[in-house]
């Protein structure tokens, strides 16, 4: 959702057509939310058998802390009223910061696919392929309609974030 709301902000900085940075955008959030937990996953599991008794207290709080800066970070841009400026630059530079950015969150994500033992491939491929897609149509999204849906979003990747962490809490729990 960091990534799509980006996104939707690059793509309202545009006067042209989006098509080209839809996919450079995509490109760049997709390859690094792809990325981030592979290096997160490599990392977990160099110490996931110290942890493994508390594997799902880890994911819970790990995602509930993630979800819940995005929501906080949503409402405190709605209640000041301020929205950072659209930044027309697409540079190597800019693009890297705002991927990287954007993908702190996935490296704590690959921590949790090596402690819960997710197939890897498969979920960064999805992750990668997702990332491209929403990236790629939040371009296209920011250049038709503005970024009146940008705090929206954000609350609700927050939210869907939560909902996971408390699910695999819940399961852990009563098994």
């Amino acid at each position: 959702m960091d990534a799509f709301a980006v996104s939707i902000g690059k793509g309202l900085s545009l006067r042209a057509k989006s098509t080209r940075y839809g996919l450079l955008c995509g490109l760049w959030f997709g390859a690094f939310q792809a990325l981030m937990p592979l290096i997160g996953y490599f990392a977990g599991s160099r110490f996931s058998g110290f942890v493994e008794s508390i594997d799902h207290w880890i994911v819970f709080i790990l995602l509930v802390l993630i979800g819940g800066n995005m929501i906080r970070e949503a409402i405190n841009e709605r209640a000041s009223g301020e929205t950072a400026p659209p930044d027309p630059s697409f540079g190597f530079a800019t693009m890297l910061a705002l991927a990287i950015a954007t993908s702190i969150d996935a490296l704590a994500a690959g921590i949790s696919f090596a402690l819960m033992h997710v197939a890897l491939i498969a979920s960064v491929t999805i992750i990668g392929c997702t990332t491209f897609v929403i990236s790629f149509a939040g371009v296209k999204i920011g250049s038709i309609f503005g970024a009146k849906y940008q705090t929206g979003a954000q609350i609700a990747g927050g939210l869907v974030l939560i909902a996971i962490g408390a699910r695999v809490l819940l399961q852990a729990l009563l098994s």
